[in-house]
């Protein structure tokens, strides 16, 4: 179901103009207007879920799906070395649009972007600590 305050439930609609580059009956893949790269673009689902906890299991099968198909066309038409899947959920994890969206970035050598994280160095009862807490 559609938010009527989000800016994505209306971009995804089709009520507010985008670069559409991917279209189907649940999401629109629109070019970000700050690309991190060129053709970085998002995909967003039309029906609104403010982040990946709340996104229904029907959809969320899709999204790989949808996200496989223009990563194909990036890899093709771009001619992109690599590409990132970056999704976030939460302010902490640095999502500033409250609707589950999929960051689709594609790569190039030497694109100057570094979309890493510093390794941790947990003991093997960290982890497995950790296990036991996920699995219980």
């Amino acid at each position: 179901m559609k938010k009527d305050n989000c800016i994505f439930c209306k971009i995804a609609n089709g009520e507010i103009p985008s670069n559409t580059v991917y279209e189907d009956k649940n999401f629109r893949v629109i070019l970000d207007l700050g690309p991190a790269t060129r053709g970085h673009a998002l995909l967003i689902p039309k029906e609104h879920a403010d982040n990946l906890y709340e996104l229904p299991e029907e959809l969320a099968a899709e999204v790989l799906p949808a996200a496989k198909k223009v990563a194909a066309a990036m890899r093709k038409k771009l001619q992109c070395d690599g590409l990132n899947l970056v999704q976030n959920n939460g302010e902490t994890a640095g999502q500033t649009v409250m609707h589950f969206h999929l960051h689709m970035i594609p790569r190039y050598e030497n694109d100057g972007q570094q979309i890493n994280w510093t390794p941790g160095k947990p003991s093997q009862e960290e982890l497995e600590a950790t296990m036991k807490q996920l699995v219980e």
